[in-house]
């Protein structure tokens, strides 16, 4: 279908929401306590899901997410919002089974074929990790919103927390950052076609694959790295015993990210999540002030932070790059210092 003006449109017209900050966050959920004897993982500890024991071997992981458009085409932001949606099951050592589609739709200013595209981009996503769609519910909004509410199973003892690291574990990132700062940079048209499609590719490969690896060679610990960034999460899997130190040259980024940002282009949870974190994170060599927004950059369908032993860090790394993915060790899980955070 040639709906190229109309989708244009689509996307600038969302603008770009962001999600609360974590300190407000935080101080939201904090009220909010729930207690159940086969509730294994709840509000506590900041996990990206909930997981509720069904038996000895099989537990359900729930989880919710929904985005506004990110890119012009409606099938690849379908892909986008679902793959996102997906990333917190995978994160918890789980495999999806189900999910119901999240949608607020513009039917004032878009036309049905869109949704249609929209949820045909989700439900490609859902199936290429082996669950299904079986319902969802619809809305009328002014800004659109699409996501996905899902259900996926794990075993109680395999479930990997964001916070069980262990001294001298490396961490490994599965997808290059910047993607919020490129996402603020299509909102203003500011990137070409082919850079344009890098980042769409980046934010719509699901993390199935690298859970599956992390869950092959032992992984201690994994989160994704969504609207917090790459230092917000990577504060989530510091513990009260222990300090993450990590090797800024080694970050994987979009290069483009940085022109944008020293243009100013960034998004406000970026600004949000380097507020938060003042005082966790100490930059022991001056790395420049873009690459430090790149690092605190709030991602949209970013990739996973797996902390391993360095043995099997190194096969986690070496195993996703020979099935296609970008994926480096940027970190190390050290006794605790007098900050959470060291780059370097």
């Amino acid at each position: 279908m040639n709906t190229d003006a109309k989708l244009t449109k689509f996307v600038r017209a969302s603008g770009c929401a962001a999600k609360l900050s974590p300190g407000s966050l935080g101080d939201v959920t904090c009220r909010l306590v729930s207690f159940h004897k086969d509730l294994i993982v709840g509000f506590e500890g900041n996990e990206d899901a909930g997981v509720f024991r069904i038996d000895d071997t099989n537990a359900i992981v729930q989880t919710l997410d929904f985005i506004t458009p990110v890119v012009d085409d409606p099938f690849i932001y379908g892909q986008i919002a679902a793959a996102n949606s997906l990333s917190d099951v995978f994160a918890m050592g789980g495999d999806p089974k189900t999910a119901l589609n999240i949608v607020g739709f513009d039917g004032k200013n878009h036309t049905t074929e869109i949704l249609t595209e929209i949820l045909r981009g989700g439900q490609s996503k859902v199936a290429e990790c082996g669950a299904v769609i079986v319902g969802g519910h619809t809305i009328e909004t002014p800004e659109m919103i699409y996501g996905l509410s899902c259900t996926g199973f794990v075993h109680p003892q395999k479930i990997l927390r964001n916070n069980a690291a262990r001294e001298g574990d490396m961490i490994v990132l599965t997808k290059p950052l910047g993607v919020g700062i490129l996402v603020t940079a299509i909102k203003a048209d500011l990137l070409d076609a082919p850079t344009m499609m890098k980042v769409a590719e980046s934010m719509r490969t699901l993390n199935y694959k690298a859970s599956l690896i992390a869950r092959e060679f032992d992984a201690h610990a994994c989160t994704d790295v969504t609207g917090f960034g790459f230092l917000g999460h990577l504060y989530e899997m510091c513990t009260p015993s222990t300090s993450i130190e990590v090797e800024g040259s080694s970050v994987p980024f979009f290069p483009v990210a940085l022109s944008m940002a020293s243009m100013g282009i960034i998004p406000a949870g970026s600004y949000a999540n380097r507020e938060y974190l003042h005082g966790k994170v100490r930059f022991t060599h001056d790395i420049g002030s873009d690459l430090e927004m790149v690092l605190f950059d709030a991602q949209t369908s970013g990739g996973l932070l797996i902390a391993a032993s360095p043995e099997n860090a190194r096969r986690i790394e070496e195993r996703c790059r020979n099935e296609g993915m970008s994926a480096a060790i940027v970190a190390q899980v050290v006794a605790k210092r007098d900050a959470d955070i060291f780059v370097g």
